[in-house]
């Protein structure tokens, strides 16, 4: 989301990050609020990775991200639908 300021500049006023809770994503995080200071809206999708989940939400709030703005969907069943049974149908190894 952005608008254009009294500069002719492009203002961001918020950012949506697929978001890992790694050093990656955690650094791009930060780097999004101080060079933009714009809101972050985080998505992490669900594979299976179990325990990675709640630490990830962790480092999210712990950089400044609203809770409402941390968003975790479990995308398993579409990932095995979607990916894993095509690669199956198509004799990947």
């Amino acid at each position: 989301m952005s608008t254009v300021n009294k500069n002719g500049k492009k203002e961001i006023k918020k950012v949506v990050l697929a978001y890992s809770g790694g050093l990656d994503t955690s650094v791009i995080l930060k780097w999004l609020q101080d060079e933009y200071q714009c809101e972050i809206v985080t998505f992490t999708a669900d594979l299976g990775q179990g325990e990675e989940l709640e630490p990830a939400r962790a480092k999210a709030k712990a950089a400044g991200v609203k809770e409402q703005d941390i968003y975790i969907d479990d995308v398993r069943e579409e990932f095995v639908r979607d990916f894993v049974f095509p690669m199956f149908r198509a004799n990947t190894v």
